[in-house]
Order: C-alpha cells, then sequence, then structure tokens
C-alpha cells in the first residue's frame, strides 16, 4: 500500500480516537476530524511520537461546508487520501418513538448518516480516479438486530450506513475501491454516558473496547486491496 493517508471522523473519543492512535503506530498519516478541539488534541497526545503524523481537524461532520472545508486541508497536508474510517457517531437519551424530538433526530442523523456520506462524497473521487481506497463504516449492532437500547434515530442512521457501503461496493468495486461496515454491539465508550439509563459497572466489564473496534478495523484496512470484507457482526463473548 504506497499511498498510506487516513482520515478517521469522530476522532476526539472512543472508537475513532482508538482507530486515530492505532493507524497512526502504523506507520500512516491521520486527519482526526472532530468537533472538539481539546478532544484531538487529547487523541494526537494518546499516539506519543507518532502524533508528528496527525492532523487535527475540527469539523462537525454533519455540515457539509465544514467537510469539504477540512478536506481541502488534508489535500494540502498530506495529498491523496486511501482510507476513511467513518467513526462519528451521536445519540441522545430522548431517543425513543413516544419522546424523540425532531432536533435530537436530525441531531442523529447527521453525526451518523449524513455525516459519512459527506465524507464519502469528499473522498471518494480521489480514490476513484487513483483506482484504490477503502471504505470502513463503523455502525452498529442494533442496525444489524434492531434493540430496545439504541433508539429509533440511532438505528435508522445507522443502517443508512450499511446500505452506503453496499453501495459503494456495487458501484466503485470496478474501480478497485471497497467498504466495509461494522456492526459493533455494546462498546464502553463516552457515548453510553447519553443513554436514558447508564449501565451498572457489572455490564461494563463485558462490553467491546474501543481498541477492540479499532483493530478489527486495521484487519479490514490491511487486507490485499482485491479482498473485500463487506461486513462485519462484532459483539461482546458475553451480552447484555
Amino acid at each position: 500500500m504506497d499511498n498510506k493517508t487516513a482520515v478517521v471522523t469522530g476522532g476526539g473519543s472512543g472508537v475513532g480516537q482508538a482507530t486515530a492512535v492505532a493507524l497512526a503506530r502504523s506507520g500512516w498519516n491521520v486527519a482526526v476530524f472532530g468537533r472538539r478541539e481539546a478532544a484531538l488534541a487529547e487523541t494526537i497526545a494518546l499516539a506519543g511520537e507518532a502524533g508528528a503524523r496527525m492532523l487535527a481537524c475540527v469539523c462537525d461532520v454533519g455540515d457539509k461546508a465544514q467537510v469539504m472545508a477540512a478536506a481541502a486541508r488534508v489535500s494540502e497536508k498530506f495529498g491523496a487520501v486511501e482510507v476513511l474510517v467513518n467513526g462519528a457517531g451521536n445519540n441522545f437519551k430522548d431517543r425513543y418513538l413516544n419522546d424523540i424530538s425532531i432536533e435530537n433526530y436530525e441531531g442523529t442523523v447527521d453525526a451518523n448518516m449524513n455525516g459519512a456520506f459527506y465524507c464519502v462524497q469528499a473522498f471518494l473521487p480521489g480514490m476513484r480516479e487513483r483506482r484504490s481506497g477503502t471504505v470502513v463504516n463503523v455502525s452498529s449492532d442494533s442496525a444489524f438486530e434492531p434493540n430496545l437500547k439504541a433508539g429509533v434515530a440511532y438505528i435508522m442512521s445507522k443502517m443508512g450506513m450499511a446500505g452506503l457501503s453496499r453501495s459503494i461496493n456495487c458501484e466503485e468495486g470496478p474501480n478497485n475501491v471497497r467498504s466495509c461496515v461494522i456492526y459493533p454491539g455494546e462498546i464502553n465508550t463516552p457515548l453510553l454516558a447519553k443513554r436514558p439509563q447508564m449501565p451498572d459497572e457489572s455490564r461494563l466489564q463485558h462490553m467491546l473496547t474501543s481498541e477492540d473496534v479499532a483493530s478489527t478495523i486495521l484487519h479490514v484496512i490491511h487486507l490485499p486491496q482485491r479482498a473485500v470484507v463487506e461486513s462485519i457482526v462484532l459483539r461482546p463473548t458475553i451480552r447484555g
């Protein structure tokens, strides 16, 4: 893989942060997208010496103009992008059909689904032109098998990410561009704090970690370009 530049969204915490750090430590140039400058700085600090290969891009991926501006910064700093990891995600405590507001619905869909689409639109043309690229969409097992924890907007938006991955493989496979959608089960990340009820400590101990998901993402990325894992369901061995 000659070009080793990746973009990771949601890079200020959780799976995005763990993935960005792991990629940088593996020798990749990494542009980290996130809404909070301090959180992105923390991610770069966690990478240690590898942080020198990282670029913090303060960006709300649900805003197309911000995505395009950040993409221009990445191009100026690193050039072509080989890998896009859509790891940004959001949810709200009021998430069910009987209590969700339009504002919370739109905020969830913008962060989870529209943001992934905007980032693909920003970086896919370069992949297509070079005839090489990988897009990893971090969905949720609630999109694979809906549950009563995630809420309607989260489930809908994460299902949309699966449709995005399948469309990339269908349309862009002939251009040697591939996509994988990963459906993680419960992960012990800061997003849990937005649940209506926080899981207890005994449940947290059995959840996946951000590093578990990040290692899966790196496995997908480092496969030979001729091979694509189209989807992965990754769950805790002991489910809640």
